[in-house]
């Protein structure tokens, strides 16, 4: 019988009016990759904080035990000590640094008193061929995208004698192909020895990979299942996440006749001086009033440049091409241009760019359109509090109170934050840059259905995902981008997985 490499008994952690966990029971075997899942607001970020000593001991009620002894951890690096390492959903990145000295940064390769820069590039690019990520170890990390980033992040973790690698959402920012060449190197590190915790909200990622699953539920362990006996499907992990079954992951949702065109984009070409290339060629596409036209293809094609271009160029790209918003040409210099035409974008990182994490629930939501709620230039705070109240009870975000902090609630109901923020513009066109990424099945359901929904009332969405099956559930047509160029135009009725990444990897 395996041993466990890892006990965590009668856990429990209280946050300011909230219970994050509740006696939670959670035990890894030893050389085996374990699954940790359940709906965002769960518990299962915060009791891997625990684990690691973010939230060190003292802070919570229970007891650890790691490798056959009682673990009192005081800080992280105390828990790296023993050979834990974890990668959070917000990466611990210095974006100013290059990709080599991230990858040692806290542990450097010297050579007596001084650091050995030759060895260390060396090793990194040892470590980046591990996790199979193809750039040069001087880039600098801000000049990567997301999915690159948590690559790193990875690499980093790699570069240590690690016993127990907790990795929390990695594959959230990572295409199809890249999250199954993640999936092998956590294979591969099983078979040698090192034992994996992972927390996903991708059942089918769970499913394939998982020798055991411990499912979470507002704070408190609801069971664990061996995957090995045949206990882990999608149905049974569903039930057990939000306490019902789900049916269907994706709403039902009538393709109706579009309505007149709302956004027209002819030509357009974006070059890049910070990366000193053309990141956009000649693109052209339409959308229609009360439709969802998706935009798929890989990590780096041009999705998200192509969304920021039209969001009043925040990136300064030199732009050529043409943009009609209803029939009339426009120049969206900056934001505030896009916002004024009824154009919304909600971006992939909103952690990095869609909230202001040390400001509370209601600020958030305001953020964009507080001309609303002045009088002269001071904010009506009754009327900010009112409007995100009313934003909390139809968006059903959960927390105690909208003067929470931000940067306290869970994934889901930060991107819920987001797409309120963005909903009291209100907007004719709303842009959503991998809406559902890191959200659990229950906040996807819910998302989809408000998409639905803001469709049937005349709203216009372009939608921008790396997950096909969602492109494929939610969309009316289909755009598909490679190399900055859009590369074909699909009707769902017509449009398959392999269609989509025959265009993609054109």
């Amino acid at each position: 019988m395996t041993t466990a490499i890892l006990e965590m008994r009668g856990i429990t952690k209280e946050f300011p009016g909230v219970k994050a966990l509740n006696n939670v029971t959670f035990s890894v075997k030893r050389g085996e990759i374990h699954c940790l899942v359940g709906e965002n607001g769960a518990g299962k970020s915060t009791l891997m904080k625990v684990l690691s000593g973010v939230y060190p001991h003292g802070s919570y009620t229970g007891e650890i035990g790691f490798a056959g002894q009682v673990q009192q951890f005081r800080g992280i690096r105390d828990s790296e000590r023993v050979g834990i390492a974890i990668i959070y959903q917000e990466l611990a990145l210095v974006p100013e640094l290059t990709v080599y000295e991230n990858i040692f940064l806290g542990n450097e390769v010297r050579k007596g008193a001084l650091i050995d820069w030759n060895e260390t590039i060396k090793r990194a690019t040892q470590m980046l061929a591990k996790v199979r990520l193809d750039v040069n170890p001087e880039a600098k990390i801000k000049d990567l995208g997301v999915g690159k980033q948590q690559l790193v992040e990875i690499a980093k973790a790699l570069s240590r004698d690690v016993k127990l690698l907790i990795l929390d959402e990695p594959t959230a920012a990572l295409n199809e192909d890249d999250s199954a060449n993640l999936l092998d190197l956590l294979r591969g590190l099983r078979d040698q020895g090192v034992t994996c915790i992972l927390i996903s909200h991708k059942l089918k990622e769970v499913i394939a990979i998982a020798d055991s699953v411990t499912v979470l539920r507002d704070g408190q362990t609801i069971c664990t299942l061996d995957a090995h006996e045949g206990e882990v499907s999608e149905p049974v992990l569903i039930k057990h996440m939000v306490g019902r079954e789900i049916e269907q992951i994706y709403p039902p949702r009538e393709h109706k006749q579009p309505g007149e065109v709302v956004l027209q984009v002819r030509d357009w070409s974006a070059y890049s001086p910070s990366l000193g290339r053309q990141v956009l060629r000649n693109v052209s596409f339409t959308l229609r009033k009360g439709e969802i036209v998706g935009f798929a293809g890989l990590m780096g094609s041009g999705r998200t440049e192509l969304a920021l271009s039209i969001f009043g160029n925040s990136p300064h790209y030199r732009i050529e091409g043409e943009l009609q918003v209803k029939g009339k040409p426009c120049q969206l210099r900056r934001p505030s241009d896009a916002i004024a035409a009824g154009i919304a974008y909600v971006t992939e990182d909103r952690k990095g760019n869609g909230l202001i994490l040390i400001q509370d629930v209601k600020q958030n939501i305001t953020l964009a359109n507080l001309r609303a709620l002045a009088q002269r230039t001071v904010i009506d705070a009754n009327a900010e509090v009112k409007i995100a109240n009313e934003y909390r009870t139809t968006m059903n975000i959960k927390t105690p109170s909208v003067e929470q902090r931000i940067s306290n609630l869970s994934g889901g109901n930060q991107q819920k934050v987001c797409l309120s923020k963005w909903l009291f513009v209100k907007p004719d066109v709303l842009i959503l840059d991998e809406p559902t990424r890191g959200i659990d099945v229950g906040a996807k359901y819910e998302i989809y259905t408000l998409m639905n929904s803001l469709v049937d009332q005349g709203m216009s969405i372009i939608m921008i995902s790396s997950e096909l099956p969602e492109v494929l559930g939610m969309s009316d047509r289909v755009y598909v981008v490679a190399s900055g160029r859009i590369t074909g135009e699909l009707l769902v009725t017509e449009a398959t997985p392999e269609k989509i990444m025959e265009l993609a990897t054109n």
